[in-house]
């Protein structure tokens, strides 16, 4: 009998660029492909009450999922999919099938390595290899130019590193065929509402970008971005938009489950540069991609110390609060703040917000409520699309001022943030349709509003829109006195 591998897909959910599964194809062996969706990830989290994954996130895995599947399938195999806990999973199909070892990629974060840890203590008994694959970021770890326990504190000095001593490696062939293991169950994708939700999920008409999982679509994402529109060429001066789906790459969607290998994405620009242009856009381009990187060598030297209030810096000066109605202001977009209130409602209602929506609800959230940073990065974890465990809480370390941030005062004067990237309120009055008669020049200051004024508007505070709450002019008077 030919030699027999487990391939166990986790967020690698893509044929190109895919070492591990490359590997786990030498030597002309038989594999199977694994997913295994695990209900513990969807369970609702204690105290604040929302759902772990939520149904963006979900719903975009299921797809990614069923796209691989397919992929396979033209490739003459197929993707085995169960439900229930991987490691136990992983290990019965192995044993079943008689397999030599299980191959995968490398995870860092603490709920992943765990299973790891679990799986490989099943399979010692059986007599099964576990072999992980480092291929999750642009660089190698292993081609660091230092070890990980000296990894840089702050990503200016890291970057410098590795953009002078270190290369990114080619990326890897996608196979023509794969031999796959015969007369295994393939299993069914699961629905929506396996994990609690209701099977069709609405997503609103407003978004920037109506995402779709899976290798095909992030593909066509990278070539339509880089080749057909050359979007590339103006991503710095972009990047920081709000409306629309071209103001910024939306690459990290694809890139949070692997469906697009950052080293594709690396090589498209390079040959985009030799090709057509380099510049700053081109260059800012992978400068992103650097610092994805540094936030996943961050998690894998700090360990779970990322999701500790006290975060990488182990501050226990810093206190937070926990009220708990403060906090569902927040997430709701009933802060009475419309820059605030507008980004939080295109995530609840969208599962995406832009990058600078993402800094500035997150300062609002710790600097001016006080309230506990993990809270704010547990609820993005659930509903977010693009969630990434490393760069979701590591950046929310970054804004609690207990991460990696050189300035550890820095904060976000939110009413000069929204005049610079919402100058005329077009993307206030695009979330929150009540605000739609108020002028540009005072949409980001509706508190300063008289009665009448708010009467002519149709907007009464504390009826059709919420009052403010934290007092704002603080921002104003700031500005006022630069």
């Amino acid at each position: 009998m030919p030699k027999r591998i487990v391939y166990w897909f986790r967020n690698d959910l893509r044929l190109h660029d895919n070492d591990a599964f490359s590997r786990a194809m030498a030597d002309d062996a038989q594999v199977l492909p694994v997913f295994v969706f695990d209900p513990r990830l969807f369970t609702e989290l204690p105290v604040i009450g929302f759902p772990k994954t939520g149904p963006f996130r979900a719903n975009f895995l299921i797809e990614a999922v069923t796209d691989l599947r397919q992929s396979l399938r033209e490739k003459g195999a197929d993707l085995i999919i169960r439900v229930g806990d991987a490691a136990l999973v992983l290990a019965e199909l192995a044993e079943d099938i008689s397999a030599e070892a299980i191959y995968a990629s490398k995870e860092v974060t603490q709920e992943e390595t765990d299973t790891e840890s679990d799986l490989s203590k099943r399979l010692k008994p059986l007599n099964i290899d576990l072999e992980l694959f480092w291929q999750s970021t642009l660089y190698h770890v292993r081609d660091l130019p230092f070890d990980i326990a000296r990894l840089p504190a702050v990503f200016t000095q890291f970057r410098t590193k590795v953009e002078q001593e270190a290369t990114v490696r080619a990326v890897i062939p996608t196979p023509e065929r794969v031999r796959f293991v015969p007369d295994v169950p393939a299993g069914d994708v699961p629905a929506l509402s396996t994990f609690g939700f209701p099977d069709t999920l609405i997503t609103d008409v407003r978004a920037a970008v109506a995402f779709h999982g899976g290798e095909t679509t992030a593909l066509a994402r990278l070539h339509r971005y880089v080749w057909k529109t050359g979007l590339i060429k103006t991503y710095k001066e972009t990047r920081n938009g709000m409306l629309g789906e071209d103001y910024s790459s939306k690459f990290s969607a694809w890139l949070s489950l692997g469906c697009l290998s950052p080293r594709q994405i690396y090589s498209e620009v390079k040959r985009f540069e030799a090709e057509q242009v380099k510049n700053d856009s081109t260059y800012w381009l992978i400068f992103e991609l650097v610092w994805r990187d540094f936030f996943r060598f961050v998690a894998l030297r700090y360990g779970t110390r990322i999701f500790k209030p006290s975060g990488i810096r182990h501050d226990f000066n810093k206190k937070w609060n926990h009220d708990i109605d403060l906090f569902q202001r927040w997430v709701t977009g009933e802060t009475g703040i419309p820059f605030i209130d507008a980004n939080m409602r295109e995530l609840n209602q969208t599962g995406f917000m832009s990058n600078r929506g993402r800094q500035n609800v997150g300062s609002f959230l710790v600097k001016d409520l006080g309230t506990d940073w993990t809270w704010g990065a547990a609820y993005f974890e659930s509903l977010l699309i693009d969630y990434d465990p490393s760069s979701n809480w590591g950046n929310w370390n970054y804004v609690a001022g207990v991460g990696n941030d050189p300035r550890q005062d820095r904060y976000f004067n939110i009413y000069s943030q929204a005049t610079r990237y919402d100058e005329r309120g077009e993307y206030v009055k695009h979330w929150l349709p009540e605000l739609a008669a108020v002028p540009a020049d005072q949409v980001h200051l509706i508190y300063d509003l008289s009665a009448t004024e708010q009467a002519q508007y149709g907007l009464i505070q504390g009826e059709s829109y919420p009052l403010p709450v934290i007092n704002p002019e603080k921002w104003t008077k700031a500005e006022k006195h630069r």
